[in-house]
């Protein structure tokens, strides 16, 4: 599997943003598909997150209602939505997927994700 980030920028406070992760290769229903950032400084933490399936969505509470995890099948992408956005949501933007053996509680380990794009940077500032 492999993952192609697109769609960072510079945005200004309260804007939107859509960033794409387009994936080739063979990803089952049960893969989990998820996003994360890293902003400098700080750990790579987990933003939100799918099965390829469409099922059980994850959101960490930071975005809640202001980003939204999607995926177009026949494209082979997922989304991620960033609405609201504020300048503590400046960071690197990445999106990763597993082997399909993840378990919720293990979601937000890193670790658990073997393959990941390349990162595209969100800056949010006026």
């Amino acid at each position: 599997v492999q993952l192609q980030a697109s769609g960072g920028g510079l945005v200004q406070p309260g804007g939107s943003l859509r960033l794409s992760c387009a994936a080739s290769g063979l990803i089952s229903g049960r893969t989990l598909m998820a996003w994360f950032r890293q902003a400098p400084g700080r750990e790579r933490e987990l933003l939100a997150a799918m099965r390829w399936s469409g099922s059980g969505t994850y959101y960490t509470d930071s975005v809640k209602g202001r980003f939204t995890i999607s995926r177009d099948s026949a494209k082979k992408t997922v989304y991620l939505q960033m609405n609201s956005l504020k300048p503590e949501d400046t960071a690197v933007y990445y999106c990763a997927a597993d082997r399909a053996t993840t378990i919720l509680s293990e979601i937000a380990n890193t670790a658990r994700y073997v393959y990941w794009g390349q990162g595209t940077l969100v800056t949010v500032s006026s």
